[in-house]
This record gives C-alpha cells, sequence and structure tokens, in this order.
C-alpha cells in the first residue's frame, strides 16, 4: 500500500472583501483546492497545518470552512500562531480539542501513524507544546512502535539559521527527546517560515513548506529578506513501506515583489 496526502500551511484566510498583504488570500486558497481537485482526488487526505486565518476572526473562519467544503478528500487540522483556537472553535466545533487542550490529532492509516500537533499559544508568533502535548505525544508515538511516524505542525523546530529562526520553537529539546523515543520518524513537516527547507537534525528529517500567503526569502547578513506574490506551495507526500518522499507542487505560480509602504 502506498500512502499519499497533502499539507497546506500558511493560507491566511480573511473575510470576504478583505485582503492580507496586498493579497487575496481566500481566492488563493480557493485555487489550491482547484489544484486538489484537478489532481490529487486519489490522494488519501489532506492537512491544512496552522495559520488557517490571518487574524482570526470567525467570518474569516466561516469563509474557510466553505472552501474547505469543496475538498474532495477528507481534511485534517490543526493550529498555527496567526490563528484564534476559541474563534476557530465556534466555527469547527468543539471535537477538534484532544485532551491536551489543543487542536491535536493522531491516526493510522496505510502503515503509517500521522501525528497533528498544536504548537501555537495565544499572545506568542513563536512556537510551544505544553507539558500535556509532550506526554500525549510520547504516548502516541509508543503505541505506534511497529510503524513509521510523520508529524505536522505549525511552527518549525529546527533552526533554518536566518532571521526567522526568533520565531520557531525556541524550547524544542523536549520535543525531540520525545521523537527519539521512536524508532522510525520519517518526516517532520511545519510551515510558518513561508519558506520551503530540507534539514536532517539529530538524525530526524525536517522539512518545511512556504504555503499558500506570501514567500519569504532566504535572509542573508545585509541582504534585506523581500515578501513575494507567490508561489502558493503545497507538499505531496509519498509513503511506502521503506521511503517517504516530499514533493511540493506551486499551485500558483509567480514572484512579483511585494512592495509595502511603511506607516
Amino acid at each position: 500500500m502506498t500512502l499519499k496526502f497533502l499539507v497546506l500551511s500558511d493560507l491566511h484566510v480573511m473575510p470576504e472583501g478583505e485582503l492580507s498583504v496586498t493579497l487575496d488570500t481566500g481566492a488563493r486558497f480557493e485555487q489550491a483546492v482547484e489544484a486538489i481537485t484537478a489532481r490529487y482526488g486519489n490522494a488519501d487526505f489532506c492537512v491544512l497545518a496552522g495559520d488557517l486565518a490571518d487574524l482570526g476572526q470567525p467570518a474569516a473562519y466561516e469563509r474557510l470552512k466553505a472552501i474547505i467544503d469543496r475538498i474532495p478528500i477528507p481534511v485534517h487540522i490543526t493550529l498555527g500562531n496567526h490563528d484564534d483556537r476559541d474563534s476557530f472553535l465556534s466555527v469547527f466545533g468543539p471535537s477538534h480539542i484532544a485532551e491536551t487542550g489543543k487542536v491535536d490529532k493522531a491516526f493510522d492509516i496505510k502503515g503509517y501513524r500521522i501525528i497533528l500537533l498544536d504548537s501555537s499559544e495565544p499572545g506568542r508568533v513563536d512556537g510551544a507544546l505544553t507539558a500535556s502535548q509532550i506526554e500525549w505525544l510520547k504516548a502516541r508515538l509508543g503505541e505506534a512502535m511497529d510503524r513509521p511516524v510523520i508529524v505536522i505542525l505549525h511552527h518549525n523546530a529546527n533552526a533554518l539559521h536566518i532571521e526567522s529562526d526568533d520565531i520557531r520553537i525556541l524550547e524544542p529539546h523536549a520535543f525531540i527527546d520525545a521523537l527519539k523515543t521512536h524508532p522510525d520518524i520519517r518526516q517532520v513537516i511545519a510551515g510558518h517560515v513561508h519558506l520551503t527547507s530540507t534539514a536532517v537534525w539529530r538524525g530526524i528529517a525536517f522539512t518545511t513548506l512556504s504555503g499558500g500567503h506570501y514567500q519569504c526569502t532566504v535572509d542573508q547578513p545585509h541582504v534585506p529578506m523581500r515578501r513575494l506574490t507567490g508561489p502558493g506551495q503545497m507538499a505531496y507526500v509519498i509513503g511506502t513501506e521503506d521511503s517517504t518522499t516530499v514533493l511540493f507542487d506551486d499551485y500558483i505560480d509567480g514572484n512579483t515583489e511585494i512592495f509595502l509602504v511603511e506607516a
């Protein structure tokens, strides 16, 4: 059996008629759904990995939900730092809350365990996993020692050696130690940084996708980071018994620079 699924992140949906950083993010998400319908209707599921709404308004989640309803495959969700948990739950329902008090989830499919972690904390841009979540993660990993695991969350835990490292999971060691209790963590997939990256840290593979909002360039010393209109990018994950591959599909193709006037 071959597992196939999609990861989308950083949708930053705004209420109808409103823009985020000059972009109609709801329309961009609709383009993602069109691409899923056209190309990935046989995928097993789709994960939305946080920053679903740009400002966390209930109206944004209503728009998001209406668009999600058009996705032809099952959808699993977790949250990011732009999200408002209470507003999200008011639209999507309390069933999304795990025993951890956050939007965490674990399920098995085609020989894999998939774990979603809600790394958002109110009032914080950086990521955080509570002690309750770490214990929950260890328990979910302990149940799945006989199968490979893919973990998906919003914030990257590994340093990318760029300016945005100050908004990653700043205290990642309990998370990494928990992951190291399992012999076959195939991927840890995140969004957050609006940038595509791959890394190996302490023997674990980490990936970020640039997501559906603007894309960041890699910032180097003395070279300012630029914000670009595109592409809108999703990850396409293919899992077999002995391999896990992450591909990237730019469902919106474009790199016009966004010029913002400072207030």
